[in-house]
């Protein structure tokens, strides 16, 4: 589905009762309209040229009239001031693109060269394209033949997938087959982790006709299903035909992509608009410039109508808007309007700055990173929401302590607050894991810590003070420094650990 058709399904008004003034309107409009275009009396005695020659107005009438620029200015203003909306405002903890798992066919059909260089390398070249465009969205990888395998679990970082996607090749698979079903529970699996509803998209050259039951049972859980078809022009499969699911034939372009991910996204903005608990998008002021912008022409000469403007000055102002999102300057924006626009744009160090809103000033810290200045303006407001949020800021910035008494601050505030009991187990969980690693580590302070180590608060005292350094001669070996002792490649490591999760299962 389209962004289009997206808004059509989900539009509705949060203030329907204004809408009862339509018909008002519509009979203002009609009879005012009606007397304006009613033929003059006939003149007698004169003749017919005469009459033609000597009468203003009756050669050739308007087709606009006054009435018709009010009327629609009122609908306009009307139609703002009834609040329609399709959205939900975006939440600061939700992710607000799809979560995906990509699900990959690894078979010998999928080293058919009929699509170039080769189906197979096609179908990794257009998942690493899907990851650009979906700018850093979490995504997560599955490998199938016979046998399914969870490759890459959820990341929002590509540079992490594209060596496991690069080692994928039909030999590292364990068991040969056509297994579409398994691939399928696997990755609800990875989903079913996740605290939103997500996406899964198969990007294969066919599916066994006996997965297609069992795919369309599956998807009817509410998980959106897409497939990639990496089929040549003119070629089909009857499993995927058969298929309830967005199916999309692979391109020289993205223009499949972008289609994919306009569909699967309008499936998760749906699920986010019957689950969510954000307030909704009020989108009043795209009704408020046409409106404005329709009164211009009543200065034009023989187009006032001053009774009218009590009724726009009504209709304008009775109702909520939401704040304008256009424009830049000063003078036409507001702080709260500008950093809205710079937070939709994902520049969120700039809307903290802009925004004066201590709710919205709170999230774009967050988002931009700055917990603890993120905490620091949630401590600011007494609301469950404001002190959940706290909470969250908290555990980002590992203050693990003050987020469990900040998620017990929520809890008695309004004991039913979602996510905030589950937060605070997770809290208590890693606070009692810190400290138990602590009294059970063997190793303290005199191991000559550097300036640059990672601390994690022990108010209880637990055992000693635990400090990772980033000094690789202190013992500790970074990333880069393991991977030189990786002497194998990325696919004789994936047939090792897909070998043995098959026999295990």
């Amino acid at each position: 589905m389209n962004d289009i058709g997206f808004i059509l399904s989900e539009l509705h008004f949060l203030r329907p009762s204004w809408l009862l003034l339509l018909p008002l309107v519509f009979l203002v409009w009609f009879v005012v309209r009606r007397r304006a275009t009613r033929p003059g009396p006939e003149v007698a005695g004169i003749a017919p040229h005469l009459r033609d020659a000597l009468t203003v107005g009756t050669g050739k009438r308007r087709r606009l009239l006054p009435i018709d620029g009010v009327a629609l200015g009122l609908v306009c203003a009307v139609l703002g001031t009834a609040g329609p909306t399709w959205s939900r405002q975006p939440d600061p903890f939700v992710a607000q693109t799809v979560p995906l798992v990509a699900v990959l066919k690894v078979t010998p059909s999928m080293t058919a060269n009929d699509v170039a260089p080769t189906r197979l390398e096609r179908a990794k070249q257009k998942i690493t394209d899907l990851l650009a465009l979906r700018a850093g969205a979490r995504t997560a990888l599955v490998a199938y033949a016979g046998s399914a395998h969870a490759v890459v679990p959820m990341t929002s970082d590509p540079s992490v997938m594209q060596p496991y996607l690069e080692g994928l090749a039909p030999d590292v698979m364990p068991i040969e087959g056509d297994n579409a079903t398994a691939a399928f529970d696997r990755a609800a699996g990875i989903l079913s982790a996740a605290a939103t509803p997500g996406a899964i998209l198969f990007v294969a050259d066919g599916i066994d006709t006996a997965d297609v039951t069992g795919l369309d049972q599956a998807s009817r859980t509410g998980t959106a299903l897409g497939i990639l078809a990496m089929l040549p022009e003119g070629a089909s499969d009857r499993g995927i035909d058969a298929v309830e699911a967005v199916k999309v034939r692979v391109t020289a372009d993205d223009s499949d992509l972008r289609t994919l991910d306009r569909s699967l996204n309008a499936d998760y903005r749906r699920a986010l608009n019957e689950t969510g608990t954000q307030p909704w998008d009020d989108r009043s002021w795209m009704f408020a410039w046409p409106a404005a912008l329709l009164t211009l022409i009543w200065f034009r000469r023989g187009w006032t109508m001053r009774w009218s403007w009590l009724l726009v000055a009504g209709g304008l102002f009775a109702g909520a808007p939401a704040p304008a999102q256009a424009g830049i300057a000063d003078w036409f924006l507001t702080p709260d309007q500008q950093g809205r626009i710079a937070y939709d744009n994902k520049n969120f160090a700039r809307a903290a700055e802009l925004f004066t809103d201590p709710m919205w000033k709170g999230r774009a810290q967050y988002r931009a990173g700055q917990y603890e200045a993120a905490a620091q303006t949630y401590d600011r407001l007494d609301t469950p929401e404001a002190a959940f949020a706290k909470g969250m800021a908290l555990m980002r910035s590992r203050a693990y302590r003050d987020s469990i008494a900040t998620f017990e601050e929520t809890l008695a505030l309004d004991p039913d607050f979602p996510g905030a009991a589950g937060n605070l187990a997770t809290a208590r969980q890693i606070l009692d894991y810190i400290e138990t690693e602590r009294e059970q580590s063997d190793t303290g302070e005199d191991r000559g810590i550097g300036a640059d180590d990672v601390v994690y608060d022990n108010e209880a005292e637990r055992g000693e003070e635990t400090r990772i350094s980033e000094d690789a001669d202190g013992g500790l070996l970074t990333a880069d420094q393991w991977m030189q002792f990786v002497d194998t490649r990325t696919g004789d490591f994936l047939r090792q650990r897909f070998a043995i999760e098959a026999a295990q299962q």
